[in-house]
């Protein structure tokens, strides 16, 4: 082994860093079998690489250890593509945004754009709003337009269908802007829970609708396709549209589209309309930007200043920005436009990682006052950091060619942006620390994978009750949601005040928030001037596996003998249904469901029905929950009757459960949870979840 790379034989990484290194990042030959043998291989694959990129032999093998040197010690790590592709010919940038015109030219070129970028590893964003509105008249074909949401649904389709490397498919980040005269449909377009399964969705939000908002008056629509006024919209019910679906599925988050252009340095080059999957990347159409994060865990030091090694984190941040602005030049991009346009701005997103744990070193609380002061401190110090380091470059190397068209005309800068806060999600646990700038989600999780469990304890966490046995946790001990959700925008806006791209923040809820709760948040990132935000409340999606230890598996009652209970009629497309409900403890027990005269088979459907619906409510589950998955089933044969429209049998035990137990506003699930790729285990219930096994993630 290199004397320069600290390694020994597993290069001091955990199981599961290892795992997520072998599946996803050695270099396999064509038989599958692994070239990297190590990680110090795949570190030297990619240090070698991207060092190539420098003038002369002597600083290529210099620049080559030092990178070498950072990565092997979990300081900085590059994006994922950066770690799969270099030196294999492939693109190393994660992030793309593609543009799309009002033609179906454009919509299909960019369908195979999308498809090139995606096969390359990369995210792609995309503004529907050039398009025009549905039922809009299209002289040449004398028909009607099908509008922006058909149009992103065809590449949700081609998505599915490329995978990258064999092994995810890509992420998208879908924009239309509040303006649209379609913006309605586009916002509720994923409550059905299966549409746009690859895409994140956000609005584009004006500043003009946000001050209609706040005036509680109307807001003008713009025909994109004429150019001319598309009518008026309130802006109140459009925001609570917003907000209730947010609630209800995650989606949409807010872009604040002219905040975003005010703070572009590059607003010569013309507006920008969207962003990469996350959000944390604004980019001009054909622009990409490469990313990667410092591990701020590891300048924690007890005999320094402040505890924390300023002087060392310096060097790293300015090594950091070597490598990003390294990356352009030995880039092999997927398309010749996204290589043109990249290299006119050299955009680089330098990020931080592992601040939860940061904190918890310092035993300062993730909501508090200081932790803001500390973040305030932190981004203000990278950026000035990595703003000298870029400017270096510029004299060593030339400024980015599109500077005259900058605010850093008439200067000396190599790279248009310098600062963004990413995800870090699959490179935060290979660097075995907290991912991004968010809080730890548990100090100790259980992650379900197929018919097992694994069990993850966070190190600092574990530290501590074994040096405190039986002793209460410290207040400073604080899970994601234990923090109150305006800490969470707080702690965003702390770092955008310093971040010349943006923040991908995930504002976490607990299941109990309500609407409100969510408006709140909203309209506190707007007035703290972040660019944009995304929520997500806890349980609003089918499947959360990933969970607390020591959380309750719940088992079925054992059943008394004798319970009281009511049975009630209901017309179907097969015939009548006789629902009876059984109660113990004045709550629903069982439910027996049975239809006559409709054939073996819908008896049988009807029986299981019961039968699983008894199991759940004796397990604990809640009526409204076991309402909210069978109201609105679809099937064969509806039928209306003097109660309403009447869609299957599921639909109507949902039906008479309501006449007892109170209509329950149906909130469409998130069905369209997957299992992780390269493990099988299920994804935890985040927008952007990463596998705790081996790291895959979905929105990487």
């Amino acid at each position: 082994m290199a004397a320069t790379s600290g390694f020994n034989e597993n290069g001091g990484f955990n199981e599961n860093a290892l795992k997520i290194l072998k599946a996803r990042y050695f270099l396999k030959n064509e038989e599958g079998e692994p070239v990297d043998k190590s990680p110090e291989d795949l570190f030297r694959r990619v240090a070698t690489y991207v060092a190539s990129a420098e003038k002369n032999k002597g600083d290529r093998k210099k620049y080559a250890e030092e990178f070498l040197r950072v990565m092997a010690a979990r300081d900085f790590l590059p994006n994922s593509p950066t770690l799969t592709g270099a030196g294999r010919g492939m693109c190393l940038s994660a992030c793309f945004v593609l543009p799309i015109e009002d033609s179906l030219d454009s919509i299909f070129e960019t369908v195979k754009n999308a498809a090139l970028v995606h096969k390359e590893g990369g995210g792609t964003g995309f503004d529907f709003s050039l398009l025009r509105p549905k039922g809009s008249f299209v002289r040449k074909t004398q028909g009607v337009a099908s509008g922006p949401v058909s149009f992103l649904k065809v590449i949700d389709a081609a998505t599915e269908a490329v995978k990258q490397g064999g092994t995810r498919r890509g992420a998208n980040m879908g924009i239309l802007r509040v303006d649209h005269p379609d913006v309605e449909e586009f916002i509720q377009m994923k409550l059905d829970g299966t549409s746009a399964a690859n895409f994140n969705i956000s609005v584009a939000v004006t500043d003009a609708f946000m001050a209609a908002l706040k005036a509680g008056s109307e807001y003008d629509l713009v025909d994109p396709h004429q150019g001319t006024p598309g009518g008026k919209k309130d802006a109140r019910k459009v925001f609570a549209l917003i907000v209730e679906s947010a609630w209800a599925v995650g989606d949409p988050g807010l872009i604040f589209i002219d905040r975003v252009n005010a703070g572009n340095p590059t607003a010569g080059l013309g507006p920008i309309r969207a962003t990469n999957p996350c959000g944390e990347q604004p980019l001009h159409d054909y622009e990409s930007c490469n990313l990667g994060s410092v591990n701020l865990a590891n300048f924690f030091d007890a005999k320094k200043k402040g505890r924390f090694d300023w002087d060392r984190f310096a060097k790293v941040v300015r090594l950091g920005v070597r490598f990003l602005d390294n990356v352009i030049d030995v880039n092999k991009y997927p398309l010749p436009q996204i290589d043109k346009t990249t290299r006119a701005s050299r955009r680089i997103g330098l990020g931080v990682m592992g601040w939860a744990d940061l904190l918890l070193m310092m035993k300062v609380r993730y909501d508090s006052a200081k932790a803001l002061v500390l973040a305030d401190k932190v981004g203000a110090f990278l950026r000035a950091e990595a703003t000298a380091a870029s400017r270096g470059l510029a004299a060593e190397r030339g400024s980015f060619p599109a500077v005259g068209q900058s605010v850093y005309k008439g200067t000396k800068m190599r790279n248009a942006t310098v600062f963004t806060i990413a995800p870090t999600g699959t490179i935060s646990r290979i660097a075995g620390c907290s991912s991004s700038i968010e809080p730890v989600f548990a100090f100790e999780v259980t992650s379900k994978i197929i018919d097992s469990e694994l069990k993850d304890v966070h190190p600092i966490y574990a530290e501590w009750k074994e040096k405190n046995p039986g002793k209460p946790l410290p207040d400073y001990f604080r899970a994601a949601h234990e923090i109150p959700p305006e800490w969470h925008v707080r702690t965003q806006a702390a770092f955008q005040k310093h971040v010349d791209n943006s923040v991908s923040k995930t504002i976490n809820f607990p299941h109990e928030a309500s609407v409100d709760d969510v408006e709140k948040a909203y309209m506190l990132a707007w007035n703290m001037g972040t660019k944009g935000i995304t929520i997500y409340r806890d349980g609003c999606r089918e499947s959360q596996v990933l969970y607390k230890n020591g959380t309750e598996i719940l088992h079925p009652q054992g059943r008394p003998t004798s319970l009281p209970s009511v049975t009630d009629k209901i017309k179907t497309g097969f015939g009548n249904l006789y629902v009876t409900i059984s109660f113990h403890n004045q709550k629903p027990f069982e439910v027996f469901a049975s239809i006559g005269k409709s054939g073996y088979s819908t008896m049988a459907d009807a029986e299981a029905l019961g039968r699983l619906i008894s199991m759940a409510l004796r397990s604990g589950v809640e009526a409204e929950e076991v309402i909210q998955q069978l109201k609105g089933i679809g099937g064969s044969e509806p039928i209306f009757t003097e109660g309403g429209l009447i869609q299957s049998i599921p639909d109507a035990i949902a039906k008479v459960l309501e006449k007892h137990f109170g209509e329950v506003k149906q909130n469409a699930k998130d069905f369209y949870t997957v299992r992780c790729k390269i493990c099988g285990a299920l994804l935890p219930d985040e927008k952007c979840p990463v596998c705790i096994n081996c790291g895959w993630s979905k929105c990487a």
